[in-house]
Parts: structure tokens; sequence; C-alpha cells
């Protein structure tokens, strides 16, 4: 090993190595006390710190390369690291532990399949929403590193795109990765913690009466049958969307018109009652071979995992906007309560755990409303003895 005073002309002087071979030379500067450069057979050359850390073996710290780091920044780094040594610490084990900790990908692994997928009938979801939102600005990040900062943009980020309600979704994740790390030691700290939520509103929308005649036309002309039957069956049986995916022959009676879901997301098993029309789709759909899934798909789930595209198709001909897959289940309690069915048999149609689920479906339709307040001001009228005529109502006291 050579020792000289490090200076920009005498290092780039320096002669390669033997294919394979590393040279190692040591700064004679007293400003560059352990500072060394190592210069690889390609050209590479490396500032290090080389110091016997004590109660130990020789460390060797690498700073940067050379010429993107400077001689003199260089030798001020390398001060630092003596200096650290000095008080005990050894900046080599630092950094081996910083390179062994988990980025947040590990964690996140970890969580799907050791929590998520045993436990959440909604694990595609998470893995979705990590690839679509997560993995790219968190996937490589040592967890001690993530802070409320890089959360927060993440937020920010979903908000400014318009998408209010799936930013909290994303941050609810997130918030549940870090506690499950914590739970299990694999982190110290939820820095999701008290990240401001956005304000949601209830959704209403469902399928109005002017729009049937247009979206049914538009799902009959959809030319994938396996999408436009998944439709029609997601609105007849009011079901939630990832449950008619995975609707399987063997849970379909024909003869008792029920379909028997063991579990649903709320985690409790649920039947449902197949109209005339929803078994005649799904007579039409019986298969020759012994199929398991009533909407089969080529992914690894073997059946309809994203009908987006198609859904896309069928509202674009329909010239109908703003309407959600998930609003076909609206659509079916609406229309039940626009006929008269009660609430208790809403929820347990659409099997909703809580009876505040069902109250929504009180106040989609103002034909009752109108109704009542019809037969109300007719009430007050009679009894005030107020007499209509074709063209107009006389109330006493006006003119």
């Amino acid at each position: 090993m050579s020792k000289f005073n490090f200076t920009k002309s005498s290092i780039d002087s320096l002669p390669l190595p033997a294919d394979g071979k590393r040279a190692t030379y040591h700064d004679a500067s007293p400003k560059g006390i352990g500072l060394q450069m190592r210069v690889s057979s390609t050209g590479a050359k490396t500032f290090c710190v080389f110091k016997r850390v004590k109660g130990g073996n020789p460390e060797r710290v690498t700073l940067g390369r050379y010429p993107e780091m400077t001689i003199e920044q260089a030798r001020r780094k390398s001060s630092e690291i003596l200096l650290q040594i000095a008080s005990g610490n050894n900046p080599a084990e630092i950094e081996r532990q910083r390179k062994a900790e988990q980025t947040f990908h590990d964690l996140f692994g970890e969580y799907l399949e050791k929590h998520s997928k045993p436990r959440k009938k909604t694990w595609c979801e998470d893995e979705a929403n990590y690839r679509l939102y997560i993995n790219e600005p968190l996937g490589r990040k040592k967890l001690s590193v993530i802070n409320r900062q890089d959360i927060a943009k993440i937020h920010h980020r979903i908000t400014k795109a318009g998408h209010n309600a799936q930013a909290n979704r994303v941050i609810a994740l997130l918030s549940s990765v870090f506690n499950w790390g914590i739970s299990v030691d694999l982190c110290s700290a939820n820095p999701a913690h008290g990240i401001k939520r956005n304000k949601e509103e209830s959704r209403d929308r469902y399928i109005q009466s002017d729009e049937l005649p247009k979206f049914f036309k538009a799902v009959a002309d959809e030319p994938n049958e396996t999408i436009r039957d998944y439709v029609l069956v997601s609105l007849l049986t009011g079901a939630r969307r990832s449950n008619v995916l995975a609707m399987r022959w063997q849970d379909i009676s024909f003869d008792r018109h029920e379909w028997r879901i063991k579990e649903t997301k709320n985690g409790t098993p649920q039947t449902v009652a197949l109209s005339p029309e929803a078994i005649q789709i799904l007579e039409n759909r019986k298969p020759d071979d012994h199929e398991e899934f009533v909407f089969p798909g080529s992914g690894k789930s073997e059946h309809l995992e994203e009908p987006k595209k198609g859904w896309k198709r069928i509202l674009e001909r329909a010239g109908i906007s703003d309407l959600r897959i998930h609003d076909l289940r609206r659509t079916l309690g609406s229309w039940q309560a626009n006929l008269g069915a009660s609430l208790p048999i809403i929820g347990k149609s659409l099997n909703h755990k809580s009876h505040a689920s069902t109250l929504i479906y009180a106040r989609l339709h103002l034909d009752p409303v109108r109704d009542s307040v019809n037969k109300a001001s007719s009430a007050m009228l009679a009894a005030a003895e107020v007499k209509q005529s074709a063209n107009s109502t006389k109330i006493k006291g006006t003119k």
C-alpha cells in the first residue's frame, strides 16, 4: 500500500491494478488521518476510512466515489467518522444494521401473507392499493426513514387526483400495516397515525328510472358474455362485488332459487334470494364441464377479477356517467324502497350488519315523500273545509 498526500493530480494519475485486483492508497496529509483511496481494475476510485474499533476488529467505512466526492469533503467526512469511533460508536456496524433493516416492501409482504390473506376477504384490494399507490413512493424505503411527511404526500397526491375516499382508504391500509408491524416487533412507530382524513359524503347514486332503458340496452349489446351476465347478476342480487366475482356453482340451489354465500365482508353468511330473471341468466350459463366458478377467469383465482374495462364500455354505450359497479347494489335497494319494502327487509336482502347502513334507502326516492306530503296537504285542506275546483284551490282568508 502506498502513502502520499492526496491531490487531484496525484489521484487522477494513479495506475489501474491488474484485472480483478484492487489497490489501496493512504492519505499522508495531517487532515486525512485514516483516509484511504481504493482503486479497482475498472477504474472506480472510492474514498474510505480504515480504523480499528475499540474492543473490536478493524473496520472500513465507505465514504463515496471520486470525483463526485472531493478530497476535502472526504477528509472532513473521515474526521467525523473517526470522532464517532472515538466516542465508542461503530459507523460500519450502524451501516450494516441499516442495510439489514426491512424496507416497507418487505413489511407489506409479511403483512399480506400473515395478516391480510388469512383474515380479510378484501386482501386483493390491499394488494391492489399497494401496487397502485404505495409501492413507488415507499416500497424501497427503510422503515426507520419513513415519516409522516411521506405519508401525507401520498394522501395529498391521491386527493389532488379527485379521489378523496380512495386517499382515506390508502391511509387506513398504511396505518394497519404499521400497527401490525409494531405488534410483531418489525417496526417501532406508525407514521400514518394522525394524518388528517378527507371528509367523505355518503354516496347515494343509483340507476334512475329514465336511465334503465339505456343501461339495459348497453348491457345487452356487451360482446363479452361473462361481463354482461356478471353485471346483470350483480344488479338482480344486490350482492357485493367480491362475492359475485367468486360465485360458485356449488353454492347455487336452482330448486330453492337461492345462492348461499358462506362468508361475506362483515364476516357472516348470507342466503341470497334469486329472482326468476337471475335464475334464467344462471341457467343459460350452466357449463357442460365441471367448472367451479360462475364467472371464470384466467388469473390465479380462476374467476373474473377485474370487470372495469367491460363496465366502462357499457357506460359509454349507455351515455351514463358517475356510475360505479357498487351502485348496482344500491340500485336494487333503492327500487325495493320505492316499491314499499321496509328497511329491515332491504337490510336483510343486502346483508347489512347495522340498521344505519340501510337508512340511506329511506331518503333516495322522493315518491314516498311526495305521496306523504300530498296526503297531508289534502287532509289539512279537508279539515279546513276548503273546496277545490278543477282549476284552483280557494283557501279561506286569501284573495
